[in-house]
């Protein structure tokens, strides 16, 4: 398997996010998703890593599966809240036994109701370090276009990720809705000397309800624009729902890929239509 940044060179990437599954029917759906997804031929795909280590075991089953079984090059998530130094040793030792050389490091949160030691790594960057030290991994860190809800001020936010990018290779993007955002992050970062890639996460809004709530969670803008559009079907069902936001979250990667974005990745929450629409829309 290859390093992510090895890969960008090629051209835009294509890459789907899946996060393990939590009981069976869940994994049905999964094994669906990723059996469709496959065929677009992705440049990687990554799975998400619960907080707090809640889906240690799973996330990290998953990441070798596909991996190991399908082929495909895997990046695991790896977050440092609630975890011991040693503790995320062991796993990135892991990772490294089992054949995966990409690693996605982010701080991370807690679980809800969490009250024991808040963990030995505070930020994502001790993280990127600590990699570093186990084995030759290429390693990616979040970006927050809008920014982090946690951030004192935007610059302080474009600080922090500029320090994050100077160890690691490259960057993610939560999503957003416009591109003004993501070329606000790319000039910022530039400003500071930083030129690593910066990848696209691209979250189509299928669910007004779920969109405004994970928008909400991240501290990202839900535009009345955008809102706008989905309100004006959502009686006519959720396929129409789907359908409006699957249109804008195309308008929004042409417009990115014209500029040249060094790539996407794909918010699936494990489901295939939506994603799939879009690649089709943009060739694919």
């Amino acid at each position: 398997m290859a390093h992510i940044p090895e890969l960008l060179r090629d051209g835009p990437s294509c890459s789907f996010e899946f996060g393990p599954p939590r009981d069976d029917k869940g994994e049905a759906t999964l094994s669906t998703t990723i059996d469709e997804l496959r065929k677009r031929n992705p440049t990687y795909v990554s799975v998400t890593y619960g907080a707090g280590g809640s889906t240690r075991d799973r996330t990290h089953d998953l990441v070798v599966q596909i991996n190991n079984e399908m082929g495909l090059t895997t990046m695991a998530h790896l977050t440092c809240a609630a975890h011991t130094r040693h503790d995320l040793e062991l796993l990135i030792e892991r990772y490294r036994i089992a054949g995966i050389e990409n690693l996605l490091a982010l701080g991370g949160d807690p679980p809800v109701g969490y009250d024991g030691p808040p963990g030995e790594l505070q930020y994502a960057n001790e993280l990127v370090a600590l990699i570093r030290s186990v084995g030759n991994f290429s390693v990616g860190v979040a970006a927050h276009p809008e920014p982090h809800p946690r951030s004192e001020s935007i610059q302080a936010d474009r600080d922090h990720t500029a320090e994050k990018l100077d160890g690691a290779d490259f960057a993610i993007t939560q999503f957003f809705f416009e591109a003004r955002h993501y070329f606000d992050l790319i000039d910022g970062l530039a400003s500071r000397g930083v030129t690593k890639p910066v990848i696209a996460g691209i979250m189509p809004a299928t669910s007004i309800a779920a969109i405004t709530r994970m928008a909400q969670l991240q501290g990202s803008e839900f535009p009345t624009w955008l809102a706008d559009k989905l309100y004006a079907v959502e009686d006519q069902g959720p396929a129409a729902v789907r359908a409006v936001g699957v249109s804008e979250a195309t308008k929004l990667c042409e417009e990115l890929r014209d500029a040249g974005v060094p790539g996407f990745q794909f918010f699936t929450l494990n489901l295939a239509t939506a994603t799939r629409e879009i690649c089709d829309n943009l060739g694919i």
